[in-house]
């Protein structure tokens, strides 16, 4: 099974990549972390992407708050989907990071996701490894199903209270 990348622009984006680690972890999926900034480590972020083919990867996940350059960076140099993590800021809570991660130029995709949406981007490379493996396949539609069933027992709770 190929592996998903994860790079980060701080380890303070930790506590939101975490959930992405956390669902890669679920559906059994092997990955590696990484800090890596587009500004600071320039030549590291471009080595980790031209050599994500040739080291396994399947899909890259990036995440970065403010300028938001990491995940355009990465797709600059890789033709292995990048998922990009917009991540929240205090300053303009995370519309700064949503705005730079998703104004690519043609030609150089990146799928974004929510701000602070990691599991949506975790959940976006397994269906991207599940085209090739049913096991992955199976387990997302499990998945799916089980998330339905927890808003029908929702539903049934809301309905007995009124």
């Amino acid at each position: 099974m190929k592996k998903i990348g994860i790079v980060m622009g701080s380890d303070s984006d930790l506590p939101v990549v975490q959930k992405a680690v956390d669902t890669l972890r679920e559906f059994g999926v092997p990955f590696e972390v990484h800090v890596y900034s587009a500004h600071r480590t320039p030549v590291q972020a471009r080595d980790f992407a031209l050599n994500a083919r040739e080291n396994g990867f399947g899909a890259i996940i990036a995440a970065a708050g403010m300028a938001a350059h990491l995940a355009g960076a990465i797709a600059a140099s890789t033709t292995v989907p990048v998922i990009g993590i917009p991540i929240k800021s205090a300053q303009l809570d995370g519309m700064d990071a949503l705005l730079s991660t998703v104004q690519m130029p043609s030609g150089i995709p990146v799928a974004t996701v929510a701000i602070n949406g990691a599991v949506n981007a975790a959940l976006l490379c397994v269906q991207i490894l599940s085209l090739e493996d049913a096991c992955l396949a199976e387990k997302l539609d499990a998945r799916r199903r089980a998330d339905a069933e927890k808003v029908l027992i929702k539903d049934q709770e809301v309905l007995n209270k009124i």
